[in-house]
């Protein structure tokens, strides 16, 4: 009777339905990074922020380099999520100037935490955390990557010149955002950003 008893309560602790929204903590977490970097943030941070225990976090989420991993890719699917909307704009050009208003508008906004997710934890990074610095830069090429198909793209259609290098333009405009990340963790206002953007979209191939 005790054994089926135990396997009873077990039945139940197992199908307790979880007491918080993961959804909901990871984008907790994700603000939580985004606002002290990776090595800033300790577990404490994190589960006042989500409102949880660590073994919840843990069971649910994995270790504090899993957890980030998680929010690096709930991340990079809405910052995705702009580049789609830009892309269909007609022409590369006016693609990438939307893409640098679009982030420009969401750095100075208020509403997050200042500059770039992948940018400002890998700035962060140590040499135990080199691991993590290596993965950030991994994604972040994978930005201009997306740069550069869509350069080729313009390229074919006769909108760059055969000479222009879309290698070359796609990295320039990369570092052209990322620039503009750091400098708004620094206070740059929308303004600022627009100078840059101006700027920076005059040296686009005539």
């Amino acid at each position: 009777m005790a054994k089926v008893t135990k396997k009873v309560s077990e039945s139940r602790s197992r199908g307790r339905p979880r007491a918080f929204d993961p959804s909901a903590a990871l984008d907790a977490a994700l603000s939580t990074f985004w606002e002290r970097g990776y090595e800033g943030t300790s577990l404490s941070d994190l589960t006042t922020a989500m409102g949880i225990n660590k073994p919840s976090l843990y069971s649910t989420f994995g270790d504090k380099a899993e957890l980030f991993r998680k929010v690096v890719d709930r991340y990079i699917s809405r910052q995705r999520v702009v580049w789609e909307q830009a892309f269909k704009e007609p022409t590369a050009r006016l693609a990438v100037e939307r893409i640098l208003n679009t982030i420009a508008d969401s750095l100075t906004s208020g509403q997050n935490a200042h500059g770039c997710l992948l940018v400002q934890s890998a700035l962060t990074c140590s040499q135990e955390s080199d691991c993590i610095k290596k993965e950030l830069a991994l994604k972040r090429a994978d930005s201009d990557s997306l740069l550069r198909d869509r350069f080729a793209r313009a390229q074919a259609d006769g909108e760059l010149w055969p000479d222009v290098d879309v290698a070359a333009l796609a990295r320039y405009f990369s570092t052209v955002l990322r620039g503009m990340s750091v400098e708004a963790s620094a206070g740059a206002t929308r303004r600022d950003l627009q100078n840059v953007i101006d700027l920076a979209m005059k040296a686009w191939p005539p």
